[in-house]
């Protein structure tokens, strides 16, 4: 065993270097001098432990999963990170080197002894707890407990929707059924109508939206069918765009409903189209991490859908079947294939971990075919299904994309792994799909993809697209508000055509660096003017939640020249953000005031999930890295509506190496 698990002084003095070389965070530092301090004795083993699942949780893992991180350190712990080069004489600083010989039954024997480590069963408050070989801050084993308890409260509801109008309806609203060919949407509503809690998970097109809006329709006439008053239900995702994207979605998926419901005024107003932030939905309280609304102060609503389940953390998610009431219904939605959210934990992915089999029962098969006059296939039916399988549908057939997309068809063979398809894919070129290879940013291609050409006019102008829209279209002085808020959601909505996504965050080829050279490209062009921070057109992420401004993690506002108030004045710059109670409304913030900020030319896939972009450009790091994985790769294509640009700056087969490779978060939700 390394000599720095047996010296307590001397393990510290190696995760102060870790700290120092940028590979811990200081907050997984303070916590192991934090455990050090007020238990004095607990073994260095420990402290090591602790650190590594504070580290684990800053990269999405809920626990610290002892067996995975003992057989590969490197790629379980990403330590050293993945953008960094190992410093010269650095080897052995390594958690490859210091865990080398501790074996996962002694490690977890020195942790069940320590004072600092609980048990599920114990009643004290100790800071970590062991579940078999996973070690987890309390407070997210707890998250953990409340999320398995309140969903198993709610399948275990009877059937709550089941009497004689539910079938015509179902059939009204699916009316060109084929019994031949499953309808998973029909399916979907079908499962859905009798259950307090259902999942539905899809990919891109499939029809996770219009199927929600049937189901609701679905609920909502069954009630006024019968005499009971409309359900009360709320619409609700996890950032300001994913909100509005929501709203947009619902009012079209509204217009293709019978015409029957159309012309019903009180069926038609009984279906909601208002969708809302999870943050707005629960009431965030300024400056806390509480909310108004929780077990005591329940949301006063009968169902609450959620859209983008995918970006729903582990704490979040609790908080929320926490704040449920007692009667109420839970309809989750999401791609269960896309990256897990980017706080701790993979909340969807856990639940629609055998969504692909079905796993459906002779009861479920049984609803199934009393209701929809068809059957899945023998191949989704298991006799031992679980309960949650039974509250879980997959849409099957994505209507996005249409028969030969070239991005369909490359989202699809990275999702399987297909990788003889994604080699002949590319040697077919199909009109959507571009793939460019550079050595460097210096690479003229470059510019041409992230600003357009400068000899030709473009339908694919890249960012200069919403630039120059902004220099060419700023409202006059005297224009009323009204104006000017619509000048600014139309230069929003210009800047949202085009997006450049990366894996990495440092380096050239990460965020950092791709942001400092198109800044530099857009000034040289005289896109963007003056060498100050704040500038026409700068285009902003925010990196952590401000509630005081109500604008949350992940919010993208441009930095835009407003209309003098005065008349006679200059312009001044404020930053607009659209609204995240999907108005289409402008919130304007003094620049000073925004302090987690970041510029974004550049976006790292994980910060893009829940946005759409007419054209999205993905660029490949130059050399393998675990951070590059199917999920990654899958998410990235898919925030392409229209065309999808891959960019190698290495090796041609980094793509094939990513869709080879799958990321599994460390938790134990449903395990």
């Amino acid at each position: 065993m390394n000599t720095c698990l047996h010296d307590t002084a001397a393990l510290m003095a190696l995760l102060e270097d870790w700290v120092g070389l940028g590979w811990l965070r200081e907050l997984d530092f303070a916590f192991a001098r934090f455990l050090d301090r007020e238990v004095p004795g607990t073994p260095a083993p420990v402290l090591l432990a602790a650190t590594l699942a504070s580290h684990q949780l800053g990269r999405g893992h809920v626990c610290l999963d002892l067996d995975d991180t003992l057989a590969d350190p490197g790629m379980a712990l990403s330590l050293p990170p993945d953008e960094d080069e190992l410093p010269d004489g650095a080897q052995a600083l390594t958690p490859g080197a210091l865990l080398s010989g501790l074996g996962a039954a002694d490690w977890a024997a020195i942790l069940a002894g320590a004072r600092v480590v609980g048990r599920d069963d114990e009643p004290e408050n100790r800071p970590l707890v062991l579940v078999g070989h996973r070690l987890y801050l309390r407070r997210y084993r707890r998250c953990e407990q409340a999320i398995e308890r309140r969903l198993q409260h709610l399948m275990a509801q009877p059937a709550l929707t089941a009497g004689p109008a539910l079938k015509p309806l179902l059939d009204e609203l699916f009316p060109d059924q084929d019994p031949a060919r499953p309808d998973w949407q029909k399916i979907a509503c079908a499962l859905a109508a009798g259950a307090a809690f259902s999942l539905i998970t899809g990919g891109p097109g499939t029809g996770k939206t219009t199927t929600v809006v049937r189901l609701l329709a679905l609920l909502q006439g069954e009630a006024l069918q019968t005499g009971r008053p409309p359900l009360q239900i709320r619409l609700a995702a996890p950032t300001g765009k994913a909100a509005a994207r929501l709203k947009e979605s619902i009012g079209r998926a509204i217009s293709g409903l019978p015409g029957r419901i159309l012309n019903n005024v009180e069926w038609l107003a009984s279906i909601p189209t208002e969708v809302a932030t999870l943050h707005r939905l629960l009431g965030s309280r300024p400056d806390t991490r509480l909310f108004r609304h929780n077990a005591r102060n329940p949301l006063p609503l009968d169902v609450l859908v959620v859209d983008e389940g995918s970006m729903v953390d582990l704490e979040m998610m609790a908080t929320l079947l926490e704040a449920l009431p007692p009667h109420a219904r839970f309809f989750l939605l999401g791609d269960k294939d896309q990256l897990a959210s980017v706080e701790a934990g993979s909340v969807l992915g856990d639940l629609c971990r055998r969504a692909e089999a079905g796993h459906y029962t002779a009861a479920t098969l049984a609803r199934i075919r009393a209701l929809t006059g068809t059957m899945p296939d023998t191949t989704l039916q298991d006799a031992d299904g679980i309960e949650l399988d039974q509250h879980v549908v997959m849409l099957r057939e994505s209507r996005r994309f249409i028969a030969g997309s070239g991005i369909g068809r490359l989202a699809a063979a990275v999702n399987r792994g297909e990788l003889a398809t994604l080699r002949a894919l590319w040697q077919e070129a199909p009109d959507d799909l571009r793939r460019i290879g550079l050595s460097d940013l210096e690479d003229p291609r470059f510019e041409a993809l992230i600003l357009g050409s400068t000899r030709t006019e473009s339908d694919w102008p890249g960012h200069a697209g919403y630039l120059r829209r902004i220099r060419s279209g700023t409202p006059p002085a005297d224009a009323p508000q009204a104006d000017i808020d619509q000048w600014a959601a139309g230069v929003l909505a210009a800047h949202g055509r085009f997006q450049l996504l990366c894996a990495l965050r440092k380096g050239p080829w990460g965020v950092t660096g791709l942001n400092e050279r198109i800044e530099t490209l857009a000034r040289q062009r005289g896109l963007i003017q003056g060498s100050e921070l704040w500038y026409a057109g700068r285009p902003v992420i925010v990196t952590r939640n401000d509630y005081s401004l109500g604008l949350m993690n992940g919010d993208i506002g441009i930095c835009l020249p407003r209309p003098a108030p005065q008349a006679g004045g200059s312009p001044v710059l404020r930053v607009a953000f659209p609204r995240d109670d999907g108005s289409g409304g402008i919130r304007w913030v003094l620049p000073s005031r925004l302090q987690g900020i970041e510029t974004v030319f550049a976006l790292t896939v994980h910060k893009s999930q829940g946005s759409e972009f007419d054209h999205c450009a993905l660029l490949l790091p130059p050399r393998p890295n675990p951070i590059l994985t199917r999920e990654l790769v899958y998410t990235g294509i898919t925030r392409a509506r229209q065309r999808f640009t891959l960019i190698d700056t290495g090796r041609q087969d980094m793509l094939i190496d990513a869709a080879g490779r799958s990321v599994q978060r460390s938790g134990g939700l449903f395990s």
